[in-house]
Order: C-alpha cells, then structure tokens, then sequence
C-alpha cells in the first residue's frame, strides 16, 4: 500500500535504491590490484594482518581513518523521490 499520491510499491523502491547507492559506494572504496607493503601517503610500514585482511591496501591505518573522514558521509534517506531534490 503506498501513501498519498505514490503508486503501490514506491516506497520499497525508495528503500532499494538507497540499498543500492550505499553497495555501490562501499565498493568503489574497495582498494582494487596489488597491495603495497608501506602506506603510500606517509611510507610506514603496513602490518602483515593488515595486508592479509584487506587484499589490495595501500594506506596504513592512520591515513585510511583520514580519507575516510574527508569523504561525503552517506546520508539517511534517499533523495531521488523527494521534491527538495530537483530544486538543487
């Protein structure tokens, strides 16, 4: 049952979307090809568990923790159905 003006089914497909936006952003952080066994920003070295854990990494985790701090927050609702998005 769907609310208001909304067709049956709208608001599950709300929700799969945004299921759908935070996969596919997860994965694109994913580190991809060959690990590097010291961290490219700052050169220490990156621990054996570390590099066995997370196949492809290429920062220690002091300058992980800093980009994933600089990098956009997922937010709690997706914006594609709401009407405030298409006025941006």
């Amino acid at each position: 049952m769907a609310g208001g003006w909304s067709r049956d089914g709208a608001v599950q497909d709300q929700i799969d979307a945004s299921v759908e936006d935070a996969v596919k952003l997860a994965r694109s952080r994913l580190p991809d090809g060959e690990g590097l066994s010291h961290c490219e920003e700052c050169e220490t070295a990156i621990p054996d568990a570390r590099r066995r854990a997370i196949p492809g990494v290429r920062l220690c985790v002091s300058c992980q923790s800093a980009l994933e701090k600089q990098q956009a927050p997922l937010t709690d609702f997706n914006r594609r159905g709401s009407k405030d998005s298409q006025l941006k």
